[in-house]
């Protein structure tokens, strides 16, 4: 049994048109070689992932589910842009191929990049791993490391600092934090007034900034 992580039969419904990405692909410069061996891996569904392989290629294609959507939640070419611009100080990211926005393709956004060969450390790790203690200590620490990396990559006065939206987070997430609770509100539910109106008193001054994953973990 294999401990990498492999891709499986791609799910009913969501078919990928290869032909239609390999003649895109082919027309960025792209050279494949072979016919396309196309999977889908299970996990994050809320974003499709399919593996496509080559004689010559081993790809990733990303691209949003079908229908209604949040495009914050599924925007590829924020996915590809952060990869591409933090790649030269993070070397550990996979190398970015070429991103869609033509909707004539397949009908989304969608971007391919280089697969990279490994193990998703996913809710049970696979006994064939036999780690031990100590192996399991270097793992956790290991991921720590290139979460302070991570931190540490100075992205001032590259692409990276356009992503964000600069000083005053604090106050953003407060601010945001009131207007989504008076929109939500209810006629059963109490205004919360004196409670809104002390935290808007009482928003903290940013500490820092820096370069942050937002869902990392062991999966």
């Amino acid at each position: 049994m294999s401990v990498l992580d492999v891709a499986g039969n791609v799910r009913t419904g969501e078919e990928l048109n290869i032909v239609a990405v390999e003649n895109w692909l082919k027309a960025q410069g792209v050279e494949l070689q072979g016919k396309a061996e196309v999977t889908q891996y299970s996990g994050g569904a809320s974003n499709w992932t399919y593996r496509l392989k080559y004689d010559n290629a081993d790809l990733i294609l990303r691209r949003p589910p079908q229908g209604t959507k949040a495009k914050s939640a599924h925007d590829m070419a924020r996915e590809y842009n952060v990869q591409k611009n933090l790649a030269p100080f993070y070397p550990v990211l996979p190398e970015m191929v070429a991103l869609c926005q033509d909707e004539s393709v397949i009908g989304c956004d969608f971007y391919v990049m280089k697969r990279i060969e490994g193990i998703i450390p996913r809710a049970k790790l696979p006994p064939e791993l036999q780690l031990t203690e100590s192996k399991v200590r270097e793992l956790c620490v290991n991921v720590i490391d290139k979460l302070i990396e991570l931190h540490q990559v100075p992205y001032q006065g590259t692409e990276l600092e356009k992503l964000g939206k600069g000083e005053g987070y604090c106050r953003r997430q407060v601010e945001g934090w009131d207007k989504r609770y008076e929109k939500a509100r209810t006629l059963n539910v109490p205004s919360f007034k004196w409670v809104r109106k002390w935290l808007l008193a009482n928003i903290p001054a940013d500490s820092n900034s820096c370069v942050i994953h937002n869902d990392w973990r062991f999966d």
